[in-house]
């Protein structure tokens, strides 16, 4: 009997030790977890196969924004769209879903986060809200606010729902969203409280409550980046005429190329 219970109590230390190790390596790496930027250098050319324009736009005496500014291929404009992209990589990484929305008339203005391609400077939680911001305010300086669409994709849900809740933009659009960064975590390690451990909050259902713009959803149910089972809690903050499309055999990679997706985003821009 005594030594069963020296044998539970040194697994029981083990378990404590390892625990605790986790949870240390999670804190202090999180930001590696959370961001995986591709820097690029300052003379780097940009090539796409479409009418584009590269903007540095100075943000303080430390940090600049890189963007790149995607155009129909004819001369009509019916507005822009404010991409936040993912936390992957840079803006070569999202150029080709511009597509079906300049096809549509519209622009498409894509910014690098901090740290992400060209873009320099301190990255944290309240200079992506505000450099989302300096963004939102150049697009009304160019076209109205009925003409202005936000749209986020992954980490960059919880950017764009922040915007649309300080403007009055035409719609807010978001493809694999998070109800918040701490939640998104939870639902990999429970058993951590995660929301005092998260440095970077990002509360996507925060920002939608009471947002009067209408709302559209993408999540696939074959999400294993952001579970479906995390993002469905958001349906709780929807207004009744918003969307949330539930995407069968839909991945965190794949909703681009699935005929729902295109349909509904088709619909959505002609309206």
């Amino acid at each position: 009997m005594k030594l069963n219970r020296k044998k539970i109590g040194r697994w029981l230390k083990i378990l404590l030790l390892l625990y605790g190790a986790l949870g240390i390596t999670y804190y202090y790496l999180q930001e590696k977890f959370l961001f995986h930027p591709v820097p690029l250098a300052p003379g780097y050319a940009y090539h796409f196969d479409m009418p584009f324009a590269e903007v540095t736009i100075p943000f303080s005496k430390t940090d600049t924004i890189s963007m790149v500014k995607f155009f129909p291929k004819d001369s009509l404009r019916r507005g822009v769209v404010l991409y936040f992209h993912g936390n992957r990589e840079n803006i070569n990484r999202y150029a080709p879903f511009t597509e079906v929305f300049t096809r549509h008339g519209y622009e498409v203005w894509i910014e690098d986060y901090p740290g992400f391609g060209k873009s320099v400077g301190t990255r944290d939680e309240n200079t992506l809200y505000n450099q989302a911001l300096q963004l939102y305010k150049m697009a009304q300086s160019r076209y109205h606010d009925d003409s202005i669409i936000i749209y986020g994709k992954s980490l960059g849900t919880g950017i764009a729902s922040y915007t649309a809740s300080l403007s009055k933009a035409k719609r807010l659009i978001l493809e694999t969203p998070y109800y918040s960064i701490p939640a998104l975590l939870g639902c990999y390690a429970p058993i951590y409280p995660v929301s005092a451990m998260s440095t970077y909050k990002l509360p996507t259902h925060h920002y939608l409550e009471d947002l009067s713009m209408p709302i559209t959803i993408f999540h696939g149910n074959n999400d294993w980046v952001i579970p479906y089972r995390c993002a469905a809690r958001l349906k709780k903050v929807l207004k009744p005429a918003d969307e949330f499309i539930t995407i069968d055999g839909g991945t965190h990679h794949n909703l681009y190329s699935k005929p729902v997706y295109q349909q509904t985003i088709d619909s959505l821009l002609r309206r």
